[in-house]
């Protein structure tokens, strides 16, 4: 082989061996946009628009997220519907997210409704927040349940 073959072929190996670990190098993962610290959850009407069971891996889409509606207010009290139920109570956001919802009076509002479940989720919430999205997420302990809510616009007083 000629010296410039050789040196041309000598250039190349060395210019592969230069090029080949910067490829293999992982390029920075992107960092996901970090959580608005400054989102609220009050005086918004949070609709209730799904739940999701991690050990089922079923998830139930509310058909009428108007009718199940939950408000946090800054005092710590809350107010919302259960499809034909209306009901307040207080939250606290101390140590765990805890919700205790009474029924103003409760109706039986028929067979199709989510009322029953509704209540029964709201009472067993141990963490909550804003979603990421703009939405709100409740969650049962361990996740075994999560409520998502759409922001249904601003409460009125």
């Amino acid at each position: 082989m000629s010296k410039s073959i050789t040196r041309a072929l000598l250039c190349v190996y060395v210019g592969v061996l230069l090029i080949l670990p910067a490829a293999c190098v992982p390029l920075p993962a992107t960092t996901p946009a970090a959580p608005d610290t400054g989102a609220t959850i009050t005086d918004i009407v949070w609709q209730w628009t799904s739940v999701a069971n991690r050990t089922t891996d079923a998830t139930t889409t509310v058909p009428d997220p108007q009718s199940y509606t939950i408000i946090f207010r800054e005092d710590g009290t809350l107010s919302g519907q259960a499809d034909c139920n209306t009901f307040t109570g207080t939250y606290t956001q101390e140590d765990d997210f805890r919700i205790m919802a009474t029924p103003d009076v409760m109706a039986a509002c028929g067979g199709d409704s989510l009322d029953q479940q509704y209540f029964e989720l709201l009472d067993v919430i141990v963490a909550g927040g804003p979603d990421g999205a703009g939405g709100l997420a409740l969650e049962t302990a361990g996740g075994e349940q999560r409520m998502v809510f759409q922001d249904g616009g601003p409460a009125t007083n």
